[in-house]
């Protein structure tokens, strides 16, 4: 069995140019590992706001806050990208962003709190811009019946990317503390070595991917952002006629904030609930991200064999089962099992949206839609932090009853699910690509 068949690529894409594509979640992934997920995310907490009780509060509004500014800029930057063919002279631009602002956080130093969020705001706006053009990608690349295999090659190469990052890290890290460097030292040189892998590993993407996209030459006599609002309001005018993609948006605002809290609030609820050390926390990810690896890999085959619909909602109650063990764990041990069984569901629950999101998504309009796709994940980005953090600072730093409410979100992420009818929006989109 050949893996990584050419038959799964539409006609005159090559095996290297997916490569290229993959890279780029390759790169990406260590800005989430080890910025949002494994290390700054605990030292903010810890360090820059010195454990003050409204500190999970502050990161959890961070987010929020970057999510908000790509929420409603999102959409639009993805129109300009389909009318004039610029999804990856765009996605260079967002690239070095990213880069620079996670590279700055190396000023990112105790007491300096305003400065550390504004940062976190910049670089997690500029990542949250790539990560949805990469996927606008995607339908060019890979033949409709195979975008779950496609989308589970990207995401398994992305999380090795992110344990690339995360080894190195933390190789320097226990040197570090053996040298008894403070955190205050060691932190801002992962920040730097994340960059550097980032920025290094992408150009792999820009030079093996294709632009494949057609300049609309009306939206160059209109001006692109002029075009490109005349072309949202038209699909606004046109939703009812993708309803299965509106209720897929609307599922994925409830289960991607669920996971949003598992990415941005992992280390802080190991390190400050369960007593893990920061490199205990590290290994945690590590291996978490193994699993998802493995997961998002395998289910990504299996996806394409059973449909995207059932394959996510199997992800679902893996979900909610993590939540109900991670609030009931005592032990570094029972903690562990449930960070395993989310790394399994957390690779493989995105990749399944994020291949759903491109069998509804018409030719000609994928890198809108998938901006509209990246509207419900930065909303859910909002929504579940923030929420988390609200319930931790409102119930006096319970955030054991913080995490059991987040089963909620998978609960009411799945009930959605059921009315999503997948060959009902594949019939929509092929027509609207007609028209």
């Amino acid at each position: 069995m050949n893996l990584f068949s050419q038959d799964a690529l539409n006609p005159g894409v090559r095996k290297r140019e997916v490569f290229g594509w993959a890279m780029y979640d390759f790169a990406n992934s260590g800005y989430t590992t080890v910025v949002i997920t494994a290390v700054f995310a605990a030292y903010f907490v810890s360090g820059v706001a010195q454990k003050a009780p409204w500190a999970t509060f502050a990161w959890t509004l961070a987010l929020s806050i970057s999510h908000l500014i790509v929420m409603v800029t999102m959409p639009t930057i993805g129109a300009y990208a389909d009318l004039r063919a610029a999804k990856k002279r765009l996605l260079a631009i967002i690239t070095v962003g990213c880069v620079l602002g996670t590279a700055a956080l190396v000023w990112a130093q105790p007491g300096a709190v305003v400065l550390a969020m504004f940062l976190i705001i910049v670089s997690n706006v500029f990542y949250t811009y790539g990560e949805s053009l990469t996927a606008a990608f995607l339908p060019e690349l890979a033949k409709p019946e195979s975008l779950g295999k496609v989308s589970g090659w990207g995401w398994s190469f992305g999380y090795l990317g992110g344990m690339l990052t995360l080894g190195i890290c933390l190789a320097y890290v226990i040197w570090a503390q053996g040298q008894k460097i403070p955190a205050s030292e060691f932190v801002p040189v992962t920040m730097l070595i994340t960059a550097a892998i980032y920025g290094l590993a992408s150009l792999a993407t820009f030079w093996l991917l294709k632009e494949r996209a057609q300049v609309n030459v009306e939206s160059l006599r209109q001006g692109g952002f002029i075009a490109s609002l005349h072309q949202l309001s038209s699909t606004a005018r046109q939703a009812r006629r993708y309803t299965d993609f509106m209720w897929l948006m609307t599922c994925a605002v409830f289960y991607q904030g669920g996971i949003a809290v598992a990415i941005s609030l992992a280390a802080i609820y190991a390190e400050q609930v369960i007593g893990f050390k920061p490199q205990e926390t590290m290994v945690l990810i590590f291996v978490l991200n193994l699993a998802a690896a493995g997961g998002s890999f395998a289910w990504g085959y299996l996806q394409d064999r059973v449909g995207h619909k059932r394959a996510l909602g199997a992800t679902l109650v893996g979900w909610t089962l993590v939540c109900v063990l991670a609030s009931a764990s005592t032990s570094k041990l029972e903690f562990w099992v449930a960070c395993t069984i989310a790394g399994l569901c957390m690779g493989s629950s995105q990749s399944a949206g994020r291949a759903l999101a491109g069998v509804f998504a018409p030719a000609g309009q994928r890198a809108e839609f998938y901006g509209l796709w990246t509207f419900a994940l930065r909303l859910a980005s909002i929504i579940g932090p923030l929420s988390y953090g609200t319930i931790t600072w409102l119930t006096g730093g319970n955030q054991r009853m913080a995490i059991l409410s987040t089963a909620g979100l998978f609960i009411v992420g799945l009930a959605i699910l059921t009315r999503v009818n997948v060959e009902r929006g594949r019939q929509a989109a092929l027509q609207l690509t007609r028209t």
